[in-house]
């Protein structure tokens, strides 16, 4: 868990819950879903690469990085593993500012020997009187996430909106492509929907969370105690840099794999259809159909392969910003996620009366592998999935009643549900 004063904080390996999703999104229509996306808690690749290359994969994204890679100076974790396990900030007593920052980082490689007087550690300042903690989001299966065509997540905002009269209308936000300046699309990941391409989130996430500089994002937050040059990160023998070898991993990874056992009890199955019946499904979507093979998405810089194309997967969520009344006024820090240069690119689509409409929205948390997790909903401040269930308010309100109406034993019937996820 991270320290938030502005927006998100993203990384790897935790699940998130809630109750509040529509029947599975499907172009072929009932009875013509396609082939199953592999799920499964094996290690193994989806197909995307053979299981060596995924193995070479994983041991850089769960590398640990030192001073000497780049490490900070500002950062949160020493590889992906330990995570996925806009205002002002002062740092070295003020003599810096870090603006249009909204992360505020946990740790800080000074001072030290080379900088014994540097302290560039940051602290939320007094002035910032909005502040949040972030769980990691789950990555398992997002490769299959990034394959979703845009208009499936727009139809599902409209078919939203006009189901619930209005009651319900999820945000489908553009965001920038940073491997592709000036091309936008649907955002996906981060728990403020800030990215729709992996490649963009790792490198967002190699610079935020651990410091280290990369062809995406070359511009440390600060130079103070820094000694690597920039980029830190840079392609190796193989051509790849490590944001290279990240996103790999990631679109490789099988979706989380239900509990087979859990699932097929008389309550679980219960609970799957009251879970439908009182609206949890209108945005915790069960089904989701990724876009045919050789589709290409992100600015032209990434064709969905044969191992991701037209794979239907489940992993109970819209993708959409909703507010449910747990969002805490963060609006996505532009600068922070797209790069200091972000606003010398004109970029399609782009809405900045979006971004800031949505701070107090958050992304439907997928529901995929919750089980998993203790820490539940963006904050980890719900404990029990019940806890989780009746936080939600806002667009989620009437859902949040139907569920009190339940006697205890159906309310109990969707927490057995909720277990198999």
């Amino acid at each position: 868990m991270k320290t938030s004063t502005g927006v998100t904080v993203f990384s790897v390996c935790l699940f998130a819950a809630a109750c509040v999703a529509a029947p599975p999104v499907n172009p072929g229509g009932p009875g013509h879903l396609p082939p199953p996306a592999p799920a499964g808690f094996d290690n193994a690749s989806n197909g995307l690469t053979d299981d060596a290359t995924h193995q070479v994969d994983q041991g850089q994204f769960d590398e640990f990085e030192e001073i000497s890679d780049g490490l900070g100076p500002l950062y949160n974790a020493q590889s992906c593993r330990e995570c996925h396990q806009n205002p002002e900030i002062p740092i070295n007593g003020g003599a810096e500012v870090i603006k249009g920052r909204s992360l505020v980082n946990q740790r800080a490689i000074g001072p030290n020997a080379a900088f014994p007087t540097t302290d560039i550690q940051e602290r939320v300042p007094d002035s910032e009187n909005i502040r949040t903690f972030r769980i990691s989001v789950n990555l398992l299966g997002d490769g299959f996430v990034e394959a979703v065509d845009d208009s499936t997540l727009i139809e599902l905002s409209k078919k939203q909106c006009k189901e619930t009269h209005g009651r319900i209308c999820g945000l489908a936000l553009y965001v920038p492509v940073v491997e592709s300046p000036g091309t936008t699309r649907i955002g996906r990941f981060g728990w403020k929907d800030q990215h729709a391409s992996l490649l963009s989130f790792s490198g967002d996430a190699y610079l935020n969370e651990m410091g280290i500089t990369n062809a995406l994002f070359p511009d440390e937050v600060t130079n103070l105690c820094n000694t690597v040059s920039e980029p830190n990160n840079k392609p190796e023998a193989d051509g790849l840099a490590d944001i290279d070898h990240f996103t790999r991993f990631v679109r490789a990874t099988k979706a989380p794999a239900r509990d087979a056992r859990q699932a097929a009890t008389p309550a679980a199955r219960q609970g799957e259809a009251l879970f439908a019946r009182i609206g949890c499904e209108i945005c915790h979507v069960p089904t989701l159909v990724t876009a045919a093979a050789g589709t290409v998405v992100n600015g032209g810089k990434f064709a969905i392969p044969e191992a991701l194309g037209n794979k239907s997967f489940h992993p109970y969520s819209d993708y959409l910003l909703h507010d449910v009344g747990t969002g805490d006024g963060i609006a996505i820090a532009m600068e922070e996620h797209y790069g200091k240069k972000m606003y010398q690119i004109k970029w399609k689509n782009l809405s900045l009366e979006n971004h800031h409409s949505s701070a107090n929205k958050l992304r439907t948390a997928p529901l995929w592998g919750v089980r998993t997790h203790a820490m539940l909903m963006h904050d980890g401040a719900s404990l029990t999935f019940r806890e989780a269930i009746l936080r939600h308010r806002g667009e989620a309100s009437d859902v949040t009643r139907h569920f009190e109406q339940l006697s205890q034993a159906d309310q109990q019937a969707i927490v057995e549900f909720l277990k198999s996820l």
